[in-house]
């Protein structure tokens, strides 16, 4: 398998491979055709903003992990990029769809996969994603997340590089330079039990903002 790629990396391979199949007319992807594939704001979570100089080193880098290469058009001499993703990873046209819907837009059910890769894959029913997402966990590509409380379906994640589980580590950290000094101090005669229910109380509002950042 290539190297882990970084987000960028992960955003960039993962537009080539859904406009191969969505927009096949324009495909391979010019560097600004794939800076706007990379930011759009449909289809993507998180939005980004990458600008082109970000987008073509990710691309470069890529091209050294074999998972794309420089490509020429088929009536200029502008460089282009295509992906090598189902060779360099070893994988089929619809396990390769569902991995993309995780890669563009972070953990999900197998509904919302189904119906996420319909442009991408023909996959007649539930059962044929399961069947596909089985591949890609037996591939160590994907994994089946826990249940949380009040969940009904299973959710999925990628695994083949930097995901929203790293989004939430980073995010934690920042409650201690506003939320963690209000509750630390034991100003005014608060006592212990006070204190943590006040630490907990920030620590759950802090889990609801970063639930909000991965709905799609």
């Amino acid at each position: 398998m290539p190297a882990e790629p970084d987000a960028v990396e992960i955003r960039v391979v993962a537009c080539l491979v859904e406009k191969q199949r969505t927009t096949p007319d324009v495909y391979p992807l010019s560097l600004n055709s794939l800076r706007l594939a990379c930011n759009q704001s449909t289809n993507r979570s998180p939005v980004t903003d990458f600008d082109e100089a970000t987008v073509r080193e990710a691309a470069q880098r890529l091209c050294k992990h074999g998972l794309a290469r420089l490509a020429s058009g088929h009536t200029t001499r502008a460089v282009k990029y295509r992906h090598l993703a189902e060779e360099a990873l070893g994988v089929g046209r619809d396990e390769l769809a569902l991995l993309a819907v995780l890669l563009l837009r972070g953990e999900q059910t197998p509904g919302e996969l189904k119906s996420r890769s319909e442009r991408m894959a023909h996959l007649e029913s539930l059962a044929d994603v399961e069947r596909v997402l089985q591949t890609l966990v037996e591939r160590g590509y994907v994994r089946r997340l826990p249940r949380r409380p009040g969940q009904k379906e299973d959710r999925l994640e990628q695994l083949l590089g930097e995901h929203d589980e790293a989004a939430a580590d980073a995010l934690e950290p920042a409650l201690s330079a506003e939320a963690l000094p209000a509750v630390a101090e034991p100003s005014n005669g608060r006592g212990l039990a006070e204190r943590v229910a006040a630490l907990e109380s920030a620590v759950a509002a802090l889990r609801e903002e970063v639930a909000a950042l991965r709905r799609p």
